[in-house]
């Protein structure tokens, strides 16, 4: 079963319920949302983008490329639990989810039981939330679309993405075509 709506509402609600660390849970405008855990090449599209990414979030030493699960608090009755995402570096490792500051860049790599929601209600709520980047990787069509606040559509990204961090002289760039061939065709 994709989603399975329950009566948690709240974020206290929400952060009382048990640890799960096989399905997302996630509540989106006080709807609580399970989804089955993520496939082998969801995973191996994880791993390979979020490998890409650490070394030019390591650069940063005020960010921090975070691998999910996890919860992002986006607003009083909104957690979301993206793949990929890079968040301002907590003063400690001892920080609770609901502490993590705002990300700045939020990534989703597309499930059949998560597509529907990661291109619409999801994409909302991190347009209104005003983060800067959401990538949503689609990896049947070997494409990212990329959305920004105010976007009415996404730019449409099939061989280069190149992203600019903030504070960084040197844009992180990724060959699409060798991503999406090392993720799908080996």
């Amino acid at each position: 079963m994709a989603a399975v709506p329950h009566s948690v509402t709240t974020l206290d609600e929400f952060f009382a319920l048990p640890e799960d660390n096989i399905r997302r849970h996630e509540l989106l405008e006080g709807i609580y949302v399970v989804s089955p855990e993520a496939s082998f090449r969801h995973q191996r599209a994880s791993f390979a983008l979020g490998r890409a990414l650490l070394p030019a979030v390591d650069q940063q030493p005020q960010l921090e490329l975070v691998a999910l699960p996890g919860d992002i608090v986006l607003g009083p009755r909104t957690v979301v639990e993206p793949d990929l995402c890079v968040i301002p570096r907590p003063a400690t490792a001892q920080v609770h989810w609901r502490e993590v500051g705002r990300p700045v860049l939020v990534i989703e790599i597309l499930s059949p039981s998560t597509a529907a929601r990661d291109r619409g209600v999801k994409r909302r709520l991190y347009q209104q939330a005003g983060i800067l980047e959401y990538w949503i990787v689609d990896l049947d069509a070997r494409l990212v679309e990329r959305w920004r606040p105010g976007d009415e559509r996404p730019e449409i990204l099939n061989e280069t993405l190149s992203w600019q961090l903030p504070e960084s002289s040197e844009p992180f760039k990724l060959d699409l075509t060798a991503f999406f061939a090392e993720v799908l065709d080996r």
